[in-house]
Order: structure tokens, then C-alpha cells, then sequence
């Protein structure tokens, strides 16, 4: 089983991947000038410091395959941060995000930017187009370091298609994200309620985020047909119990450890399960508090507090962690089914599926 310093170490690997290809690329932009710094210059901050999960899926599906460590592979594996950093830097101009990751969101620092050298126009919508292009540069460095890593063409060639799906479904899940918050819940019971939720939860979170970076390395590293169906539900329930991490700590986290305010999601009306759950348990008094503050921008601390209260006092928070243990045990019965199912030649390999197990607690720990 892997330990947190092998973790660390794949993850410093990986960060170096990053680093040499935002130096490389700002090569390839230098005869544009400097004036194009602050573009890559919030890339680069975005992508200093993250947990590197979606990497290190990306990594270890291939590794399972039974196909060996290099610095290729890291390359390869470097690419699905590249693709996140392009989720998150177009998702926080939606959201209207102050912050990530602790620092100020790319669209407010390049707005500060803007403001401070006092240059002509809408500083926010400056900094928002700014990070718009930020996003559009990351799809393409992804796409580069995916095609140039140094794998064979041949094998890359076996995950191109889960690679081209990851990015076309996560902007569908986005769009899907958008939409729920726009039309809301009106006429819905709770369970169309909680499938909407789970919807926006597969198609914006769950897949790119676990499944589709672990079906790329397994295919990529040529892992037998019949073993891509296990992996592909562990990647699901496990992207789906994250998520629902995410939910809670979006109402619940502790900022030092998020890098996000608790409680932008709930000015932000995000319509989550544990927000569905909530509006079906809660009294009538309480449902109409939930329903008057939910998606205020100007929710002060004392309104966070409240409703933390209403989905606490409700049971609601108690259903979304039992609904993450369940996904927690599908996982790691998905990869129980994968070392049973194949044998021989077709056999995973165990210790990459080890490390799977392992990574199933480090990706819905709590941090609240």
C-alpha cells in the first residue's frame, strides 16, 4: 500500500511536469511581449500547491495496467491538471468566486490588476475575459502535454477517445450546473430533486475528476476489457462520495484547508443533496429560511450560520455522510470484483490497486 510520502513524492513529480511546461510554453509566448505575463502568471499560481488527485488517478489506472513507472507517464499524467485548472478557472467566473486555493480567484487578481494601473474600462469584466482565455490556454496545454508526453503513439492512441469524452462530458456537466441553478426545484419531490443533484454531481465532478483520468492511464497502459467495467464504477462511487465531500465543506469547511470561504456555495444557491435533503426534512419554519437565503450574495456569516444549523438540526448532513459511506464501500467493492475477476495475463496489478484502495480515504477525508 502506498504511503503518504510515496504520495508526496508523485506529486512533486508531477508538479515539476507543470512547471516545465509552463516555462516551456512561456518560451513559445515571449514573442508576444511581457505584457502577456499576467495570462500565464495566473495559470502558474493556480497550479502551485493542489493535491494532484486527478493525476494521480490518471497514473495508477495505467500502473494497474502492469505497465511501468517513467517520466512519460507523469507527463501524461501532468495533463489532467492542466484540464482541471481550465474547470476551475472558468467555473470561479461563473461562480463569481473571490478566491481559490487561499489567493485571490484569477478573475479578481487580474481585475486588481487592471484597477491598479488604472487602465481604461471595467476592471471585472477585464479580469474575467482575462481568465476565460486563462481556461481556453490550459485546454490547450492539456491537449499538448497528452499528445507530446513521450508515450508511444500507439498506446496514446488506446485512451484518446476516454481522454476526448472526459473533456466533452465535463462542459456538458457544467452547462447541466448552470442550469439546475437557474430553473431551481419548483414542482420537484425529493427524490427528481436528489437525481437532479446527483446528475450535475456525475457529469461535473465525478467523471473527470476520477473515472475519466483512471480509464485513460488504464487504457493508455493496455488494461484488458473486461477490468475497465470495475474500475470504471469504483471511479464513479468514489467520484461521487468526493463530491459530496466537497458539498459539506462547502457549507462546513474549514477555510485554512479549503482555500474557499465556508459558505460561498450557499450564496451561490448551489441546488446540492445535502441542500435537497435539508428542504424535505426541515419544519415549515425552517424550510422557508432555507428557501429565503439560499443564493443571497449578500449571505453574511450570521445566515451561514443559520442554515448550518437547519441542515445539521435536520438529519440532512447525517444522510449526505451516510450516502458517502456507501460510495466509499461500492468503492473499494469495485476493486474488491477487479482482483477477483481477472487472472493471468488479464490479472491488475496488486499493488496499483492497493494504492487505489488507499487513495478511496485519502480523496473523502474530512478537512472540517
Amino acid at each position: 500500500m502506498t504511503s503518504r510520502t510515496d504520495r508526496d513524492a508523485l506529486r512533486r513529480r508531477v508538479q515539476q511536469a507543470i512547471d516545465a511546461h509552463i516555462q516551456g510554453s512561456r518560451a513559445a509566448l515571449a514573442e508576444i511581449g511581457d505584457d502577456i505575463a499576467p495570462l500565464v502568471d495566473s495559470v502558474s499560481r493556480l497550479l502551485s500547491g493542489g493535491k494532484g488527485l486527478r493525476a494521480s488517478f490518471l497514473y495508477w489506472g495505467y500502473r494497474a495496467a502492469g505497465a511501468a513507472d517513467s517520466d512519460a507517464l507523469v507527463r501524461l499524467s501532468a495533463s489532467m491538471e492542466f484540464f482541471q485548472a481550465a474547470a476551475l478557472l472558468h467555473d470561479d467566473v461563473m461562480d463569481r468566486s473571490d478566491t481559490r486555493r487561499g489567493m485571490p480567484s484569477a478573475h479578481r487578481a487580474v481585475a486588481d490588476l487592471h484597477r491598479s494601473r488604472g487602465w481604461a474600462g471595467d476592471d471585472a469584466r477585464f479580469g474575467e475575459g482575462a481568465a476565460i482565455l486563462a481556461g481556453d490556454l490550459c485546454l490547450t496545454w492539456c491537449d499538448e502535454l497528452f499528445s507530446t508526453c513521450g508515450l508511444p503513439a500507439e498506446d496514446l492512441a488506446r485512451g484518446r477517445g476516454a481522454f476526448d469524452l472526459m473533456r466533452t462530458q465535463l462542459m456538458g456537466g457544467q452547462f447541466l450546473d448552470l442550469l439546475e441553478s437557474a430553473r431551481g426545484w419548483d414542482g420537484l419531490d425529493l427524490e427528481a430533486r436528489i437525481a437532479s443533484a446527483r446528475n450535475v454531481i456525475r457529469y461535473k465532478s465525478a467523471k473527470y475528476t476520477i473515472e475519466h483520468p483512471l480509464l485513460i492511464g488504464a487504457r493508455v497502459g493496455g488494461a484488458p476489457e473486461a477490468a475497465l467495467g470495475d474500475l470504471s464504477a469504483y471511479g464513479l462511487a468514489l467520484g461521487e462520495a468526493f463530491q459530496l465531500r466537497d458539498d459539506l465543506l462547502g457549507v462546513y469547511g474549514d477555510p485554512e484547508a479549503t482555500g474557499k470561504p465556508a459558505g460561498d456555495d450557499l450564496r451561490e444557491g448551489k441546488r446540492t443533496v445535502l441542500v435537497a435533503l435539508a428542504l424535505d426534512l426541515a419544519g415549515d419554519a425552517d424550510r422557508d429560511v432555507v428557501e429565503s437565503l439560499l443564493g443571497r450574495e449578500d449571505l453574511d456569516e450570521a445566515g451561514v450560520h443559520r442554515l448550518r444549523g437547519i441542515f445539521a438540526d435536520s438529519g440532512a448532513v447525517e444522510q449526505v455522510e451516510r450516502m458517502i459511506q456507501r460510495r466509499v464501500a461500492e468503492a473499494h467493492e469495485a476493486l474488491d470484483r477487479a482482483r477477483q475477476q481477472t487472472a493471468g495475463p488479464q490479472a491488475l496489478d496488486g499493488d496499483a490497486l492497493a494504492v487505489l484502495d488507499d487513495l478511496v480515504d485519502a480523496s473523502t477525508a474530512r478537512q472540517a
